[in-house]
């Protein structure tokens, strides 16, 4: 504790001397952290980003660009098939909006429909009554789950919809659920509809023909999609019985996993940017600290004359390199934590939708860490300098 207050009292005596030492590390570790917290807002505004798509779904879509584009399109009848064989998959439905006029009273409005399994392709929790179930499917129920956006417009009054009629054209729907309002950005790829019907209804009134664009896959646990994506694009070539038809896949994991290249790619970059700060700075703490140590040639004479040990000196001058460490990596991280929440609040916000809760502990830790690997690579010598100094000839400097 004494060492403690002997090292912040020089850090205090040479104030600006200490804050250039320190600039270094506070660039340093300010730009770590800041970019660190930046890849923690937008990995976790993924949700905000795809509209809450679920972690169990998946999208299986033929490529347009390849020369017979028909023959590789999806069927209804293909999506029986697809269950069979893929054991990972517990419903394959087909992937098509239509827009039609929707009305509910005296309101109306051109929305979107989408068709929709028993298991839902959004994980929005649920604002008024229940989800799409299996004996809607297989009744092929009049039923609709609508969108918030859609509810607002629809029933200005507001109040819990469930059980009264909405129609889109002539045909008459029952509204059984409301969807909370997603998470709003800049980029939102919904893949649902503003009202979701049971699949079975959807193409028996939405759908012309055994064609569809694109098929929607549920697995049973999230672990199985890439296995599935794989089973069902090999399925479907085998049905066809073409090995040169072209397939693409859509999955929240997917993206995830290409926002995680992008941050891990700049926090590399940064990251290096860091290494290159932290070795000046570094360079600069064991500039000072032998300054220092040539400063205080006669102090520590005088101190080891009085009985001081070797390891007291060595004590003294190894906190001081740490406590100067300590403060900038401390101003580095407070700065990085400040930018990075600014960035996630002004501009992130209005991409993902959301702000994620800061990674502190994560953030803290890298301080740390950049704290003490400075202090032990550039501040163990001039400590040990000090330590060494013979008395005699200490007291005899001038």
């Amino acid at each position: 504790m004494i060492y403690a207050g002997e090292a912040f009292r020089v850090l205090l005596a040479n104030k600006l001397r200490s804050l250039l030492t320190m600039l270094g590390l506070i660039v340093g570790v300010g730009a770590v952290v800041a970019i660190s917290v930046l890849g923690s807002g937008m990995a976790g505004g993924v949700g905000g980003l795809l509209g809450g798509m679920s972690d169990e779904s998946f999208i299986v879509f033929p490529n347009q660009q390849q020369q017979d584009f028909p023959a590789a399109e999806f069927r209804l009848s293909d999506l029986p098939g697809l269950r069979a064989a893929v054991p990972q998959l517990i419903d394959a439905i087909p992937l098509a909006f239509v827009t039609d006029l929707i009305s509910s009273g005296h309101q109306r409005g051109r929305y979107r429909l989408s068709p929709e399994s028993a298991v839902p392709f959004t994980n929005l929790p649920l604002l008024y009554g229940r989800h799409i179930d299996q004996n809607d499917i297989d009744t092929a129920a009049h039923v609709a789950v609508l969108q918030h956006d859609a509810y607002v417009r629809l029933y200005p009054q507001g109040g819990d919809p469930t059980g009264s009629s909405v129609y889109a054209g002539p045909n008459r729907f029952v509204v059984v659920g409301v969807l909370q309002e997603p998470r709003r950005g800049f980029i939102n790829a919904s893949f649902s509809g503003q009202m979701a019907l049971p699949w079975t209804t959807f193409v028996q009134r939405y759908v012309r023909g055994d064609r569809v664009f694109a098929a929607r896959f549920v697995v049973r646990d999230a672990g199985d999609i890439a296995s599935a994506e794989t089973a069902v694009i090999k399925t479907m070539r085998a049905l066809r019985n073409r090995p040169d038809l072209q397939y693409q896949s859509f999955d929240k994991s997917q993206f995830t996993q290409g926002i995680n290249v992008v941050f891990g790619t700049i926090t590399a970059i940064v990251a290096l940017i860091g290494a290159v700060s932290l070795l000046v700075a570094g360079i600069g703490v064991m500039n000072i600290m032998l300054v220092s140590v040539a400063e205080r040639t006669r102090e520590i004479g005088v101190r080891k004359a009085i009985g001081a040990r070797r390891s007291q000196i060595l004590a003294q001058f190894f906190i001081e390199a740490l406590a100067l460490c300590s403060v900038g990596c401390a101003i580095g991280w407070m700065i990085g934590i400040a930018a990075g929440w600014a960035v996630d609040s002004l501009a992130i916000v209005k991409v993902a939708g959301s702000v994620p809760a800061l990674p502190i502990v994560p953030t803290l830790a890298i301080a740390v860490a950049f704290a003490i690997v400075v202090t032990l690579a550039f501040g163990t010598y001039p400590a040990f300098r000090a330590a060494g100094l013979d008395p005699i000839e200490a007291l005899r400097y001038e």
